[in-house]
């Protein structure tokens, strides 16, 4: 903890400092663009400004991908360099970043991009929030199965240009998805190897309109960095990393947690208080008449209270430890 700290202190100083651009650059190489998103909202406008000059747009899309509001800081950029970063990051982040730009920005942003990545945007927007196409990503590496070895490991260095996700080869026959094959064993197979000996044609899948929810328990049982998703042609469209993977596991924990807590969703708790007392009155209400329910009980034993009224002081008791009750229960489930 004290490292990162230092860590963090050192990008802070850099970052604000007044070496030249050059040096600043390759300075920041030596750090991980993570460490620089937990900088980049403490540093001054000035500052983060520098660093969209200094920086490739490349490297500013990986920072952006770790910013917590990054549109917030999109807002402040040139639309041209804005356009540029959200090109360069993976659809799927690219998504959900433009969503959370006003439409205005966000229009003029999608005008400045170039025709491919808005074609991916649109195919992710296209699926439901619940299906697994909105998860995916574009970033893939595709070869085909009647090429040869030397053939794929050309097609996997041309494709790795534009798409950095290669540890997982993906192979289509006739345009669709027959398995996949790992770096390392396209590496180390001879010249003279067939292609179709080191397909994995189990390698798992799934398809973009199933349902996240139903489909997480299967993809969690498999150790995969990312696992392709198809269409109803079982054409690759892209792929479900494990990290989107997290995320989706995540969502829904914390949609679950929330409604323990009588939350429709996680995000609810965001929403307007008026929405929210809205919701809450009517479970209010009932639990009031309940109440009322329990003291017509208590009523019909006032004799009895009369001749022993220390009983009185067992009510609240009992009460109490019900709600004790129904709290540890919420907290253990």
């Amino acid at each position: 903890m004290e490292e990162e700290s230092k860590v963090l202190q050192e990008l802070h100083e850099l970052a604000e400092s007044n070496i030249s651009d050059e040096e600043l650059a390759e300075k920041l190489s030596d750090y991980h663009e993570a460490d620089i998103a937990d900088v980049y909202s403490h540093l001054s406008e000035t500052a983060r400004a520098r660093l969209s000059r200094v920086l490739d747009a490349d490297v500013l899309s990986d920072i952006f991908s770790y910013l917590d509001n990054a549109e917030d800081y999109i807002e402040e950029m040139d639309k041209e360099d804005a356009a540029d970063i959200i090109e360069s990051m993976d659809s799927d982040d690219a998504v959900d970043l433009l969503d959370e730009l006003n439409e205005d920005t966000r229009s003029e942003i999608i005008q400045l991009m170039d025709a491919e990545a808005v074609e991916d945007i649109n195919l992710i927007n296209s699926y439901d929030e619940d299906e697994v196409g909105s998860r995916m990503t574009t970033n893939f590496i595709l070869v085909s199965d009647d090429m040869s070895v030397k053939q794929a490991m050309k097609a996997m260095v041309e494709q790795a240009a534009e798409n950095d996700n290669v540890s997982t080869i993906y192979v289509e026959r006739a345009g669709e998805y027959c398995g996949a094959i790992n770096l390392r064993d396209l590496i180390v197979a001879r010249q003279g190897t067939a292609l179709d000996d080191i397909i994995i044609a189990s390698y798992p899948s799934v398809g973009a309109k199933e349902s996240v929810t139903e489909c997480i328990e299967r993809l969690k049982d498999y150790s995969e960095d990312s696992i392709p998703v198809l269409d109803e042609k079982r054409h690759v469209l892209g792929v479900i990393t494990s990290t989107d993977l997290v995320e989706a596991v995540d969502d829904e924990l914390g949609d679950d947690y929330a409604k323990l807590g009588g939350l429709t969703s996680e995000e609810d708790l965001e929403e307007p208080l008026h929405r929210s007392i809205k919701k809450r009155i009517p479970w209010l209400l009932v639990l009031f008449f309940l109440g009322l329910g329990v003291s017509s009980v208590v009523g019909q034993f006032e004799n009895v209270i009369s001749a022993l009224p220390f009983i009185v002081s067992f009510q609240s008791l009992v009460l109490d430890m019900a709600g004790n009750v129904g709290t540890q229960s919420l907290a253990v489930t």
